[in-house]
């Protein structure tokens, strides 16, 4: 009986474990020049918005997978004798590393596509915040 609360409490302790391991951090935006957009008018300022817009949209979508998963089941022998145990194996991937950068890199295009549409007069940049606002 004993036996089967330790085990009890070892699983329920590893499904707490898993739900945490999910967190996003805040992404800084990488920096790209406005007058990277310096030649487009208002009308392919605001087409290029909504494409990095749906990109940007695509890539906070992403979820990272997991690598390895797996509960192992066995019996040890110990100083208390011979005994049941169990293992889980979880192990996350590295998607999230390039995940954040891309989304650093749509996120600087889109604040410098702002930028350069606010330069230009363009309406459709009314209201529309870029970082650090």
């Amino acid at each position: 009986m004993k036996t089967l609360t330790v085990t009890a409490l070892l699983a329920t302790a590893g499904i707490f474990g898993l739900s945490g391991c999910a967190s996003t951090g805040n992404i800084t935006p990488q920096y790209i020049p406005p007058s990277t957009y310096q030649s487009y008018d208002c009308q392919a300022l605001n087409q290029e918005y909504i494409r990095v817009n749906s990109y940007v949209n695509a890539a906070r979508n992403e979820q990272s997978t997991l690598a390895s998963t797996g509960v192992g089941v066995g019996i040890s022998a110990g100083r208390w004798g011979i005994s049941p145990n169990i293992s889980f194996g979880v192990g996350q991937s590295n998607n999230n590393k390039a995940r954040d950068a891309k989304l650093s890199r749509l996120y600087g295009e889109r604040d410098a596509i702002i930028q350069s549409a606010r330069i230009q007069r363009c309406s459709f940049a009314n209201g529309i915040k870029i970082y650090g606002e």
